[in-house]
């Protein structure tokens, strides 16, 4: 496949949309892993898939942001356009409006408990949309929105290749609660990658909410990792208590926050330099989180 670069976004955007052919191209700094993405001119940004495997989310996009952004207390990316395959690119692709600020990792000044009460309240939100004709949960969605039992086999492998670097049996025991539940009231809207990468604040709080390629309609308690992924002590009170959602949700979202954290570090999930999946999951086997 063609590299993704600004030169192949100049040649997409010339060849199926002249009339922004004068605007700048740019690529943005801090890059996602599903998709790429650019700057066009002052106002629009361009998105192009990594692989094959995130393509769904283009059309999923274009069709449900619209519906959801009108009930949602914070701006969410609206499409603009559609771009097919072109100039040696083997993907449909997406134009929309940019949304300005930081990504959350990267913001300054963050006030964490009013970001956490934000953050609840967006997602409490986001549950209470109407669901009518809404994208069920599973393959699109990476099987977020399903129940986390999905990647069973996933976390026995991580566990099998991590013995001698985590503990097994408190893993197994977290991971043991998490399928006890199951979702047990009707289908809701779920994000699917509630993560640092994928908010942005402006001067100090949650300004916008972006990448909705993983989003559907299932058991919100995927979206609860930030949980353990981002907010401590009070900040995590803070957050729970916006998003109000039943003590056997919070069991199934600990499942999740200790999949990707396994995965992750088992090698099987996107890269992680940083080590933030391996603090994360301190925080997961941490009881005071949901008791």
């Amino acid at each position: 496949m063609t590299e993704i670069n600004v030169d192949l976004v100049r040649a997409l955007i010339s060849e199926q949309f002249p009339e922004w052919s004068d605007l700048p191209v740019e690529s943005v700094a801090r890059q996602g892993w599903d998709n790429r993405t650019f700057r066009l001119g002052d106002h629009l940004t361009v998105r192009l898939p990594s692989a094959e495997g995130y393509v769904a989310g283009v059309e999923k996009e274009d069709r449900f942001l619209p519906v959801l952004s009108k009930h949602l207390p914070l701006p969410v990316p609206i499409p603009v356009a559609t771009g097919r395959p072109g100039a040696g690119y083997p993907f449909p692709w997406s134009v929309r409006h940019w949304l300005p600020g930081d990504t959350v990792e990267h913001a300054e000044n963050i006030d964490r408990t009013l970001f956490a009460r934000d953050l609840g309240s967006f997602l409490t939100a986001l549950v209470k949309v109407p669901t009518q004709r809404g994208a069920a949960s599973g393959r699109h969605s990476a099987f977020r929105g399903c129940h986390p039992s999905v990647y069973g086999d996933e976390v026995e492998f991580a566990l099998d290749k991590l013995k001698d670097v985590v503990d097994v049996a408190a893993c197994q025991a977290v991971w043991a609660s998490a399928l006890t539940s199951a979702w047990p009231f009707p289908p809701t809207w779920f994000h699917g990658d509630i993560a640092v990468g994928n908010l942005l604040a402006t001067d100090g709080k949650l300004s916008a909410v972006i990448d909705f390629g993983t989003c559907g309609v299932g058991d919100p308690a995927c979206d609860l990792v930030m949980a353990w992924t981002y907010f401590a002590g009070d900040e995590r009170r803070a957050f729970r208590e916006a998003v109000d959602l039943p003590d056997d949700t919070w069991r199934r979202a600990r499942g999740w926050a200790l999949w990707k954290a396994l995965v992750t570090m088992a090698g099987l999930s996107s890269p992680d330099p940083e080590g933030f999946q391996t603090r994360a999951l301190v925080q997961v086997l941490d009881d005071s989180v949901i008791d």
